[in-house]
């Protein structure tokens, strides 16, 4: 692992300029190292970028109560948990939409998709009900035992949580499981050079 002292994290290449403030720099946008939530303090696990050919379409951040380099351990990890969106591009709200549930659907067995069905038409109403995703918003997708996933906008909570740590589970294998998104963003978010 890269010393945290000189600001360089997992996954960041070291390149990137450290944050005196208790941030790091990547893709041109500060991340917090660390962060509360639920009462829990949450490290910076890894960062990655979604893109496809030369078009990026966001930055993602993972936050865990400690550190993991496997997708099991990812999802193991007690407590809460935050994936953040950096948007790159504005896009119909229905593409996001989409793509969670493709990406969701990938990572599932046939039974654990109609378990998950439900909820995940919850979560894609509410990216729906956006109309957009623009350039520069700021999507929390947020686990909080007892509560489940809440999903936010630029600090506006949308819809109501979402139970369940297997729904979550399912959302963070989309980006770090077995068929991810992006294999290089998985690798990033897995604190991976």
């Amino acid at each position: 692992m890269a010393s945290a002292a000189v600001g360089v994290w997992p996954g960041v290449a070291a390149a990137q300029s450290p944050q005196p403030s208790g941030q790091v720099q990547y893709q041109g946008q500060a991340f917090d190292k660390s962060l509360q939530l639920s009462g829990a303090q949450l490290r910076l696990n890894g960062l990655g970028v979604r893109q496809v050919a030369w078009f990026k379409g966001y930055l993602v951040a993972l936050y865990l109560p400690q550190e993991a380099r496997t997708a099991a351990q990812v999802v193991a990890a007690a407590g809460p948990k935050r994936l953040q969106l950096r948007i790159l591009h504005e896009v119909p709200a229905v593409e996001f939409s989409k793509a969670v549930r493709k990406g969701i659907g990938r990572n599932v067995t046939p039974e654990q998709a109609a378990a998950l069905q439900v909820r995940l038409e919850r979560l894609v109403q509410a990216i729906d009900a956006l109309g957009k995703v623009r350039k520069d918003d700021v999507v929390n997708l947020d686990f909080v035992p007892g509560q489940g996933l809440t999903f936010s906008v630029n600090g506006t909570t949308r819809g109501e949580p979402i139970a369940g740590e297997d729904f979550y589970a399912a959302l963070l294998r989309s980006f770090v499981g077995d068929v991810p998104y992006d294999s290089k963003m998985r690798d990033g978010l897995l604190g991976k050079p």
